[in-house]
């Protein structure tokens, strides 16, 4: 019997066949995934194994299989050091008695790829699943740091629920330009801004450039990426205390070595992902999310992981959990700090610890203990980063969830990002048809807008853009900020970088591309935001509603792929109220391959 349990090794069982032994069966004795492909003595486990060798121990087969799922590439600069950690990775695995292999997967780069990563978040998501699925696979680990990398990585590990736990690779260390931390993202919207509005050179402003990425790592500020990492851990799928180490750090290599070993004993123990991501996990999430002042994204994504594992989640559910929350976190956009600052005054575990009291406490980790069991000895460091329940920077920071005819089905708003004068308003829409209309027109002299009207944009949801890109952080008019202006409603059915700030209403649905009546809304409009009563509405009677509805003028503007991967993505993605998925990609497969290869 092959020590550790399992199947005999091949080459002992040729050994033993050459020395005139009796040859020995392959004894199952623990139940692995990748026996089906290496167990036995017939022309395909000869194959499978046979392909594997090429110098790896004679009883690998005999171990647990883990993936290191792994979105490192030079086009996604914020992953670009994975590669690094995912040798700490192998480490652990090979020490826990595992064998790791190193399995490349779609990396998505938030600043590089167009029209816009997410467009394919889910294309993503597809091709990691039928990869895991497709292999000889016990576990993985999951290697991700830009802002649809962890999305696209759970999605699919949800969808296969094999064991598998999530290492983010971390933000890079804080940067300076003229004497002042600078937060990668915010203030690119901010110093931009600024030119525009004459208050700072062209040459300054490039010079900020190479200040602002200091080292390997993603942003720096509480953007899509940073939430998602902290979001992956209060679902319970990062070794607990491990979110919100910078990249740099060597305790993050520590703790890569860590995870190896957490995956091989996930394995032995079948502590899969439906058994981690619950419903309550959810409800976790979403306290840490208004606790820390997350990216709005976030909202997208944990909708569409529950989509995949059939867990009933709704926009409803942030705005009935998260609400009250009180925000603790210091950062930009929503404050002053950067995610460094964050780690050494406690790190997010110990901003759960203050809002102990409104998390689930069955939730489960990676590690089988509850998530509320790591708070217990969680302490703040700096109490101006992390704030004590009793003086939260804003006393109600979660993201709200609107609804009025201008957005049936619902639109959000972060509160925390927003100008507080601005969540009761009324003002009439200058509208914008396509990003490129906005570009064309926002700084013309002769533009009808003052500070009190709302500018619209649509045609940036799922289907319209396509992709539904960080766009509804809308550049204010130029002539408005010469006058000092620096916030205005703003809506659209597209999305904003979780490092942008503003009075923005985004996620509106139905978009307009798919019938919303965001689509009807014409210049002069009245639009009445209340965010406290979370109404959305434009003062037009329903008969000149109708009037506009036949024909519509809008269409055009729309996107109308006519093949490959936008075209049926086009065809098949669901709205943001539903996570922006693929309508056939909602429920989980599992990992079961029924059919041979050979």
């Amino acid at each position: 019997m092959a020590a550790g349990g399992g199947f005999l090794p091949a080459r002992q069982q040729l050994d033993d066949e050459a020395e005139g032994l009796p040859s020995r069966q392959w004894i199952q004795v623990t139940e692995q995934r990748s026996s089906q492909w290496y167990a036995g003595n017939d022309r395909n486990a000869y194959l499978h194994r046979a392909w594997m060798r090429r110098g790896i121990p004679s009883d690998a087969f005999d171990r647990p299989q883990i993936a290191l799922a792994n979105t490192a590439s030079d086009l996604t600069p914020c992953n670009a050091h994975l590669n690094e950690v995912a040798e700490s990775v192998k480490m652990g695995v090979y020490e826990a008695g595992g064998i790791p292999l190193n399995l490349p997967v779609v990396s998505l780069g938030e600043t590089q790829v167009r029209p816009t990563a997410m467009l394919w978040r889910n294309m993503a998501a597809m091709a990691i699943e039928e990869m895991l699925r497709a292999n000889p696979i016990d576990g993985v680990v999951l290697l991700g740091g830009c802002d649809k990398t962890i999305p696209s990585l759970l999605m699919a590990a949800a969808s296969v629920d094999i064991p598998a736990v999530v290492i983010p690779g971390g933000p890079m260390l804080n940067g300076t330009f003229r004497g002042v931390p600078l937060g990668c993202g915010t203030d690119v919207w901010k110093l931009s801004e600024e030119v525009r509005a004459g208050k700072l050179s062209e040459k300054l402003f490039l010079k900020s450039e190479s200040s602002m990425i200091r080292s390997r790592g993603h942003c720096n500020t509480m953007g899509t990426a940073s939430t998602m990492a902290i979001m992956a851990e209060a679902l319970g799928t990062v070794m607990p205390g491990l979110a919100g180490t910078p990249a740099p750090d060597s305790r993050l290599l520590e703790t890569a070595h860590e995870t190896g070993k957490l995956a091989v004993e996930m394995v032995r123990e079948q502590r899969r992902p439906s058994d981690i991501i619950t419903k309550e996990s959810f409800h976790n999430a979403i306290v840490a999310l208004a606790a820390i002042g997350g990216s709005t994204n976030a909202v997208v994504h944990l909708l569409a992981i529950a989509g995949r594992l059939g867990i009933d989640l709704s926009l409803d559910d942030f705005d009935r959990i998260g609400a009250d929350v009180p925000l603790l976190v210091n950062l930009q956009p929503a404050g002053k700090y950067l995610m460094e600052d964050l780690f050494r005054a406690g790190g997010p575990l110990a901003v759960l610890q203050q809002v102990k009291d409104l998390l689930d406490p069955t939730a489960v980790t990676v590690t089988g203990r509850t998530l509320v069991s790591y708070l217990e000895d969680q302490e703040i460091w700096d109490r101006d980063v992390i704030r004590v329940r009793e003086e939260p920077l804003i006393e109600e920071a979660g993201i709200s969830v609107l609804y009025g005819n201008l957005a049936e089905t619902g639109a959000i708003i972060k509160p925390a990002a927003a100008s507080p004068e601005l969540l009761q308003h009324r003002g009439r829409a200058v509208v914008f048809d396509s990003v490129e209309d906005l570009h064309e027109r926002i700084d013309d002299p002769d533009l009808d807008v003052d500070a009190t009207s709302v500018l619209v944009l649509r045609g940036c949801g799922p289907k319209g853009y396509p992709g539904m890109p960080e766009v509804a952080n809308l550049p204010l008019p130029k002539k408005l900020l010469e006058q000092g202006v620096r916030d205005m409603v703003r809506i659209c059915d597209g999305r904003m970088s979780g490092t942008a700030y503003g009075t923005v209403v985004l996620h509106v649905t139905p978009e307009a591309a798919a019938g919303g009546l965001l689509g009807l809304v014409e210049d002069g409009d009245e639009i009445v935001l209340d965010v406290e009563g979370r109404r959305l509405e434009l003062n037009v009677p329903e008969e000149e509603l109708q009037r506009r509805r036949v024909p519509d003028t809008t269409a055009g503007a729309f996107a109308a792929p006519s093949r490959g991967w936008e075209k049926l993505y086009v065809e098949h993605v669901q709205q943001a109220d539903r996570g922006a998925d693929l309508d056939f990609l909602v429920g989980a497969t599992g990992p079961d391959v029924a059919r041979e290869s050979h």
